[in-house]
């Protein structure tokens, strides 16, 4: 990825005709294709970036921040709604996560611009093509692990219409998992990834249930059958 902090003049004058332009607004976190993302916006570059792109009916893009390091890929939103605006300027905002992206180039001044942006483009990404058998066992390793910690998710959609992005938003994928989850362009390769974390990660969650039960029957009256010697 190129930063470009003083590009050419020429380049600023084609900004109007440039499809793969967007401005950015960088996050600590991962925003899935179809994502719902409710945002609180209060920086002055931002509310800038906001205001803008709502008026003008155009995206924006969330690519990933990690470690304090602006990563290569994120995802393109669109404002649904400004849902409420304070008198200071900051706003609450509904969005949906559209596509993917990979940036390019980081353009870090735009003139009379408070915020960044980006030339990015849009690798293609299979949303179809999965085994909707795998897909079941996932939907049922999910709902293990909700059970487990006692959690109810409501995603507002049957079972079957669910993608492999509405599982890894509910998984306890970490950070690092969802940037890698996120640069995935097959539906396939996107179940194969969270099957193989749910075969890492629920034999550990057992385990750690076995501990807290038996923690828990420490100074309890406990009825265990004793053990015959021959």
């Amino acid at each position: 990825m190129y930063k470009a902090e003083n590009p050419p003049e020429i380049f600023y004058s084609t900004f109007a005709v440039m499809t793969n332009f967007i401005p950015i607004f960088p996050l600590q976190m991962v925003v899935f294709p179809g994502e719902d993302l409710n945002l609180h916006i209060f920086e002055p570059r931002y509310k800038q970036l906001i205001n803008e792109c709502f008026q003008q009916h155009k995206p924006f893009g969330i690519p990933v921040v990690i470690n304090n390091e602006l990563k290569d890929y994120g995802s393109l939103i669109y404002i649904k709604e400004i849902a409420q605006t304070y008198t200071n300027g900051e706003m609450d905002i509904r969005t949906k996560a559209d596509k993917m992206f990979r940036v390019l180039e980081v353009i870090t001044e735009i003139p009379e611009k408070l915020y960044s942006g980006a030339i990015v483009n849009y690798p293609d990404n299979n949303l179809d093509g999965g085994d909707q058998q795998v897909m079941q066992m996932l939907v049922s390793k999910m709902k293990d692990l909700h059970d487990g910690l006692q959690v109810k998710k409501d995603f507002h959609k049957a079972e079957s219409d669910l993608t492999s992005y509405d599982i890894a938003r509910h998984s306890g994928l970490s950070l690092q998992q969802e940037y890698e989850f996120l640069q995935l362009t097959h539906e396939r390769q996107r179940q194969e990834y969270l099957k193989r974390h749910f075969e890492a990660t629920l034999p550990a969650f057992e385990e750690m249930k076995r501990l807290r039960e038996k923690i828990q029957m420490n100074g309890h009256f406990r009825n265990i059958e004793g053990f015959s010697v021959k």
